[in-house]
């Protein structure tokens, strides 16, 4: 027997080919591990070549292969042998039998002794690789992310090797961040995942309710929970906050509580676990500042972050806001120090009277407002670089007060070394920083709507229109230049107008022929006076004829096609100002201010029977009103009367459920 012998017999299915290899490996010593027996380029054994050619999912080499390794004392090492290659390296039959949805040589291959955490982690399976899939190296992921829940549950409570969910790949990823990886948002996704994601949470918590599953981190930090919100994962990400389990065994994995409900109108609480700000890379700060992240403003409008956010500007983001609205208004100063500036040769020396003093003061104030917000500024790009895409959410408002503070500052600069190019940078900074007034209009929900699509007009339609009138206008400049004759004998001219062609003069006449009352006379110095005439129509047809008519059409449309998302992306840009200013407070005042408070809930030891209270640290309610389901039935809740505190009782012990990150057992 040969490799290529072999190898044919597992391709074609053919186990009478492989009568009597048995007694030629025993009478030669040899074993199907052997290196002979190998493909030397890349480690494939004669059973993964079987597994690669199934035929309505069998092939009848495969028994007779696992039990002559048997009778040959290395069934382990044929089973778990992987390819050595750099593409599939450490990819075994297992991994295969999964691919091919084979559940019975699943089965097969663990009762023999097959390796349930082995991990492929050639490039192809890789997160970048451009052409594979990537599925987290292990078999219970591979069998996750192909949605074969048989396999899962083989896999997670078999009898003979269990697969262990917490166990991550190279990328430190578990079997919950993959199906995250693998969520695209569509309606039949999104329900598929959510399944598979739930029951392998049951699962394991069945199996291992002391590990908590949804709470591991991979290599960078991140749990399912904010995977999902820094992959954009808007679909995943709102079932995984709204999860609700009513089974009894399975409650405290919920991260959504039914406190009460009364009608229409529903109470519930929400498990804050990596939410808030008061944890370190909180869900919440990774939407508002991921400039990249997709679906930011709609994530922000699922429950309970958009509670969440309407609580804190209500206790104490409105009124900081105000403040700092207020101390803006010292704009007033740098304008009246500019109104009020020397002419002449600076530096100017502080004369003895009051106005010089006063002016002086402006002047400080002013350059001492520029630093902070240069500084400022800094340390948001620092923490945010912006990009293009930022741009069309976020705005430019940082970008506006970055240029304010630099140009008042090198405006400083000149007037200290003496140089009178200052007041032009002075007159640039004095009108960003009235521009700068807008950013405030967030505080209001209409003016902060108004600004956002004045935004979003700016960075669209009239860029997209600036850039074919700049095209335009140097086209037609460029003809205009070609027609001129700056020959000696030209026609002479009684004016000044130039003989010599000027790319920068002509430029300004095509951009304003209605204000130039010389143009007769500057006719006189092109050659064909015709050919001129019609590129001036055609000009003027095309600019302020056409386009500009255009540009007012697409306005109105843009308007009416972001009204609805220039107001979620208001509601981020209010976000980011109130995660701002928190920021700013000091440590032991922020944590004052954090949203929640303790709840007592009585639940079920499920060991003695007895009854325990634990306190729930933090939860947040939310009470929501939804006519088109106040007929639902609802299974379970905390209380039976909205006013009334949650007695303790053996319904209320039966009714009653703690998430898995708040449990204490």
């Amino acid at each position: 027997f040969t490799r290529e012998k072999l190898f044919t017999a597992a391709s074609q299915g053919d186990a009478a080919q492989l009568h009597g290899l048995l007694d030629f490996l025993q009478l030669h010593r040899k074993r199907l591990t052997s290196p002979e027996f190998k493909d030397e380029s890349n480690g494939k054994t004669v059973l993964l070549k079987a597994f690669l050619n199934l035929k309505d999912g069998r092939n009848d080499t495969i028994e007779v292969l696992m039990d002559i390794a048997e009778k040959t004392l290395d069934s382990e090492s044929f089973i778990n042998a992987a390819y050595t290659d750099p593409s599939y390296k450490g990819q075994t039959a297992l991994h295969v039998a999964i691919e091919r949805r084979a559940l019975h040589y699943v089965e097969l291959l663990v009762q023999k002794g097959a390796d349930v955490q082995a991990k492929a982690s050639g490039t192809f399976f890789q997160r970048n690789a451009k052409l594979g899939f990537y599925f987290g190296e292990l078999p219970l992921s591979l069998a996750a992310c192909t949605n074969q829940p048989e396999v899962v549950s083989f896999l997670l409570e078999n009898p003979h090797r269990r697969a262990d969910p917490t166990d991550r790949d190279s990328q430190g990823n578990t079997v919950l961040h993959m199906l995250v990886e693998i969520a695209d948002d569509s309606a039949e996704n999104t329900e598929t995942v959510a399944e598979m994601y739930d029951k392998i949470l049951v699962l394991h918590h069945k199996l291992n309710s002391k590990v908590q599953l949804e709470s591991m981190q991979n290599n960078e930090g991140l749990t399912p929970l904010k995977l999902a919100v820094k992959l954009g994962k808007i679909g995943l990400f709102r079932h995984m906050l709204n999860r609700e389990f009513v089974a009894e065994e399975t409650r405290q994995l919920s991260r959504k509580l039914t406190e009460w409900v009364y009608g229409p109108v529903h109470s519930s609480l929400y498990d804050m676990s990596d939410m808030d700000t008061d944890e370190n890379n909180s869900v919440l700060e990774i939407i508002v500042f991921g400039s990249e992240i997709p679906n930011r403003p709609e994530m922000l409008q699922i429950e309970p972050l958009r509670s969440l956010l309407q609580d804190k500007w209500q206790r104490f983001a409105s009124k900081l806001f105000l403040l700092n609205f207020l101390s803006y208004l010292l704009l007033a100063v740098f304008t009246t120090a500019a109104f009020y500036r020397k002419d002449g040769q600076p530096p100017f020396p502080v004369e003895n009277v009051p106005a010089d003093h006063l002016r002086c003061l402006g002047e400080i104030i002013s350059v001492l407002g520029a630093a902070r917000f240069l500084y400022k500024t800094i340390t948001i790009f620092r923490r945010n670089p912006p990009n293009i895409s930022s741009l069309f959410t976020d705005g430019f408002t940082e970008i506006l007060f970055f240029l304010q503070a630099a140009l008042l500052l090198l405006c400083a600069v000149l007037y200290c070394c003496g140089r009178t190019e200052y007041v032009g940078l002075l007159v640039l900074s004095l009108a960003l920083a009235w521009m700068n007034v807008l950013y405030y209009t967030r505080g209001s929900r209409q003016l902060g709507i108004y600004n956002v699509m004045m935004q979003r007009m700016i960075l669209g339609d009239l860029l997209h229109f600036l850039c074919v009138y700049i095209v335009l206008l140097f086209g037609f400049s460029a003809a205009v230049c070609t027609l001129i004759d700056d020959s000696p004998g030209g026609s002479p001219t009684n004016d000044s107008v130039p003989r010599q062609r000027s790319f920068n003069v002509e430029t300004f006449k095509c951009e304003k022929p209605s204000y130039n009352d010389r143009l007769h006379h500057f006719t006189d110095h092109v050659q064909n006076q015709t050919v001129f005439y019609v590129l001036l129509i055609c000009y003027i047809v095309l600019t302020y004829i056409l386009m500009l008519n255009m540009l007012i059409a697409l306005m109105g449309n843009t308007v009416e096609r972001i009204k609805e998302q220039s107001q979620t992306i208001w509601n981020l840009q209010r976000a980011f100002t109130i995660l701002d200013m928190e920021r700013t407070l000091p440590r032991w005042l922020r944590t004052k201010l954090q949203s929640g408070a303790s709840e007592m809930v009585c639940v079920r030891n499920d060991q003695d029977d007895a009854r325990r209270f634990v306190r729930r640290f933090v939860p947040f309610r939310v009470t929501e009103i939804n006519w088109k389901k106040w007929r639902s039935d609802v299974g379970v809740k905390l209380k039976e009367e909205p006013a009334g505190c949650a007695s303790v009782d053996e319904s209320l012990s039966a009714n009653s459920r703690v998430p898995s990150s708040l449990w204490t057992s």
